[in-house]
């Protein structure tokens, strides 16, 4: 494959076969961060569960102590009070049917993050196999199925990140961007691995962190030493 100057220039400052303490690592990522534009963070972590089984399922939400740095889009669908409630909090669009029709008619995907109260599943339900495979359907795992929308939205706005297994049985997470500077994107990667390691199913066995990498959006990717963090 094809690297430009940048990439390999920033790959030559980073040891391949070395594990790197969490801190040591956002270093290397702030340091090594080749772009002009600010890049975002990414936690890249694959663990020793198999996502075929249900009781296996590694998911969940945690709001990052200093954010994601990106302002989330969000999609509400509630109806009386809660469609008022979320309106105050910040949502970017509410409604009920009519956001329904608009996204079966338009394929209008132009939002981050969807909530829904419990009473509106079986109309956001037919969204399913839309929403679905990009990741948008609402869970109450993560807090986007809730009564109290305007908590969720307020929370999604401060920076909360879902993370969930993907077929290959890694979670890929943001945490976060380059001008975080090391010290906040550390924090963020150990209040994100601690909700992940809280979350090992009963079900697991054998080792749990089979790997963990970070890496901006166009920097090459640092290893962290994931023995040491459980």
């Amino acid at each position: 494959m094809f690297r430009g100057k940048k990439y390999t220039d920033s790959a030559k400052q980073i040891d391949k076969s070395m594990l790197y303490d969490t801190a040591d690592a956002m270093e290397l990522i702030v340091k090594t961060a080749p772009a002009k534009f600010d890049e975002t963070v990414e936690l890249h972590v694959k663990l020793g569960v198999d996502s075929r089984h249900a009781d296996q399922q590694v998911r969940g939400a945690i709001v990052l102590p200093h954010g994601t740095g990106k302002t989330q889009r969000v999609l509400v669908f509630a109806k009386g009070d809660k469609a008022e409630a979320a309106k105050a909090a910040g949502a970017d669009f509410v409604g009920e049917m009519d956001m329904v029709q608009k996204i079966q008619s338009e394929n209008w995907f132009d939002y981050d993050v969807v909530v829904a109260t419990p009473d509106m599943m079986g109309v956001v339900g037919r969204l399913g196999k839309v929403l679905g495979p990009k990741g948008l359907m609402p869970s109450p795992k993560a807090g986007t199925v809730t009564p109290d929308v305007a908590k969720a939205i307020t929370e999604i706005k401060a920076g909360k990140v879902e993370y969930r297994l993907d077929k290959t049985n890694i979670i890929h997470c943001p945490i976060g961007k380059v001008s975080f500077g090391a010290e906040k994107l550390t924090e963020n990667f150990t209040a994100l691995m601690g909700a992940i390691i809280k979350a090992k199913p009963a079900a697991a066995k054998g080792q749990y962190i089979k790997s963990c990498v970070v890496a901006s959006t166009m920097g090459p990717g640092v290893k962290v030493n994931g023995a040491k963090l459980m």
